[in-house]
């Protein structure tokens, strides 16, 4: 799972292996809450294979923030860094393999790597890239109409349209599945 950065991190072998040992490999089936809202995150995970949502439940709607694929990191981030009760759930929706990595073990990696430029930079852009993208969808609900928005998800981030099942889509874009079929109908006939 890790060989594929190993090229991209200036470390020592050393180094390297006592990262890589901290993670913990979980294979797990849909529909498994990692985290629940309340909870104080205290795991980061990184997807080997699946995919993973984030949501929250507003007056008992399931509303989805965001999704994850291979390759990607996934935490309550605001509670994972400032130990307080998580906003959202996060759970898997396909049958998953994970590595998981402690609070406390990514903290002794974050305070060690502090001194090394390249790797303090790729910490701070992942966590802007992750900030940037909340604020992007946040604006498009704002600008852009429900099938504006599910026109830019096809486009942007056609993984999530073809793996995602319609009713999390539909919670992701802030519509029900009716209308969300009724979008889909009417790009269709546009075509």
């Amino acid at each position: 799972m890790f060989s594929q950065f190993r090229d991209k991190l200036p470390l020592s072998e050393e180094k390297w292996n006592k990262y890589v040992g901290y993670f913990n490999r979980i294979e797990v089936p849909a529909k498994t809450t990692l985290l629940e809202e309340g909870e104080i995150s205290k795991k980061l995970f990184v997807i080997e294979k699946g995919c993973i949502r984030v949501w929250f439940n507003h007056n008992g709607k399931d509303l989805t923030s965001q999704f994850f694929f291979e390759n990607q990191s996934v935490a309550s981030i605001e509670s994972f860094m400032k130990k307080f009760p998580s906003p959202v759930f996060v759970e898997t929706i396909e049958p998953s393999v994970l590595w998981w990595i402690h609070k406390n073990d990514v903290d002794t990696i974050i305070e060690e790597i502090k001194e090394i430029p390249e790797l303090r930079d790729r910490l701070i852009d992942m966590l802007f890239q992750r900030t940037f993208d909340y604020m992007k969808h946040f604006f498009s609900f704002i600008k852009d109409s429900p099938a504006k928005r599910y026109q830019s998800l096809i486009e942007e981030k056609p993984q999530i349209v073809q793996r995602v099942p319609q009713h999390y889509i539909a919670s992701y874009l802030g519509v029900s599945t009716v209308h969300l079929s009724r979008i889909k109908s009417k790009l269709l006939h546009e075509k």
